[in-house]
């Protein structure tokens, strides 16, 4: 008798001696050579206001091929094996007609490996409908928790993927991924036609049940936009911030973590400048890492897409700056060592240098301490948007309070901090006992939203720049 599990195995195995045997006769024809085949299978279940908004079931087989020649390189897609040669045959000549200098990897070992998924609650197990009435539930407590609430955008996803990985070096990679969400948000309106927003989330990589009894979380966002329509607009100015752990893990993330990824650097001689390896930037107590070797995270994997083992890595190490983040050629280039941080949407889009899970390492104050000798400053909270443009950022707070005399006051709203990257990093005071890591989606390159976390503790930083409305 061959059991569901033993047939998805041989599937699986059959996949790899595909590829294998496709890519073996072209390993000479280029200086590398990979090819990506992901298989998934994917829900979606949202609602807007009171109506559902979409039911979708989908399954999937997509691939890409790289090809690097003499610098060049060329990225072709296919959604079919029977067009593989075909498609090698078309990468490997692009790369060919594009490459006229030399080609800079650094060099891996070549591995072999099978990376399963280790489920608590499989959400394939649990009907389309279960799925929908949750969400209803949920997407009902947020329409009924006060009569201000003017709309809600309630949404679940699920996807189970494999990503099979080979290249001309002798790798063989295969890796499943789970990502099970649950996005929880509303808008309320208030007097004088004011709006404010309250976001939600949970994810797992492992477990439906996640999403089960989050009542009082899910009811946390609309709390958030019901409490901002009573606070007044910050007035103005520079004042001491204390930044919440979901906010301080954007803020790395966005305004430092982004300077960190090795491309933008190689290409940007103001960035070489400004971010020598060994040079200070913060106090001692500050360290930031991005460490994709931490279970459960959307961030986390074994091996990225050039079949790259996953680090952790110090970005700023006793407030150094430490390492950056790599792919192979920008390793090479930069003559030192891949990082692991190549990353894809999927197998339709070349791996680029990416994040993965970044933040800022616990400090040893509380709160509680980092509040007491404030005489006047602001508590923000959470994220609502925000851009960067090189070293400057513009961040705008979902919540806010004052602090006055070592206490939090009254709310406020409409608050925006901005500032230049470098010189907010040495205007770190104090760093919070209370580190938190939260999902998160990142775009670049017109990849989004890639899986990431941000995470950090409190953080408290003197002379922020506040606009209020």
């Amino acid at each position: 008798m061959v059991t569901s599990v033993s047939l998805q195995e041989a599937l699986q195995d059959s996949l790899q001696d595909q590829l294998r045997d496709a890519i073996s006769p072209y390993r000479h024809q280029v200086d590398y050579l990979e090819i990506r085949l992901e298989q998934g299978e994917s829900t979606v279940i949202s609602y807007r206001g009171k109506q559902l908004d979409a039911v979708d079931r989908s399954f999937s087989l997509s691939g890409g091929i790289r090809a690097c020649h003499q610098g060049g390189w060329s990225f072709v897609t296919f959604n079919g094996l029977s067009a593989l040669q075909n498609r090698i045959e078309e990468a490997i000549s692009q790369a060919k007609l594009i490459g006229k200098e030399t080609t800079h990897l650094a060099a891996i070992e070549p591995i072999q490996d099978f990376v399963k998924v280790e489920f608590a609650q499989d959400p394939r197990g649990i009907s389309l409908e279960q799925k929908r009435q949750l969400i209803e539930q949920y997407n009902q407590l947020l329409l009924e928790f006060d009569p201000r609430i003017q709309t809600t955008m309630t949404g679940y996803s699920e996807r189970f993927g494999t990503t099979y990985f080979v290249n001309s070096l002798g790798s063989c990679i295969a890796q499943e991924r789970l990502d099970v969400s649950g996005r929880f948000g509303v808008v309320a309106r208030g007097a004088g036609n004011i709006v404010r927003q309250g976001f939600e989330s949970v994810h797992s990589r492992s477990d439906y049940g996640v999403l089960e009894g989050i009542e009082a979380q899910v009811q946390s966002a609309a709390d958030r936009a019901v409490r901002q329509l009573e606070a007044n607009p910050v007035k103005g100015g520079q004042y001491t911030v204390i930044l919440d752990p979901y906010l301080s893990g954007v803020f790395i993330h966005e305004a430092f973590g982004h300077l960190s990824e090795a491309d933008f650097v190689y290409e940007n001689p103001r960035m070489q400048e400004l971010l020598v390896l060994g040079k200070p930037m913060a106090i001692s107590q500050l360290n930031v890492v991005d460490d994709a070797t931490i279970p459960g995270l959307p961030g986390s994997l074994k091996y990225d897409d050039e079949g790259v083992p996953a680090q952790r890595k110090y970005l700023i190490k006793d407030g150094i700056l430490t390492q950056r983040l790599h792919n192979r050629e920008t390793a090479g280039k930069m003559q030192e060592q891949p990082t692991g941080n190549a990353r894809a949407l999927s197998a339709l889009y070349p791996p680029i240098v990416r994040m993965t899970n970044t933040g800022i390492e616990s400090g040893d104050q509380s709160f509680e301490e980092m509040i007491r000798d404030v005489e006047e400053g602001v508590y923000a909270v959470r994220m609502l948007g925000g851009q960067t443009n090189g070293e400057l950022f513009t961040f705008a707070a979902a919540e806010g309070y004052m602090i006055r005399n070592g206490k939090l006051a009254e709310p406020v709203s409409d608050v925006t901090l901005s500032g230049n990257v470098f010189q907010t990093l040495k205007d770190i005071e104090a760093i919070g006992n209370d580190s938190v890591y939260k999902n998160g989606g990142c775009g670049k390159g017109g990849q989004s939203p890639l899986p990431v976390s941000v995470g950090g503790p409190h953080v408290r930083i003197k002379n922020v720049v506040v606009g209020g409305r």
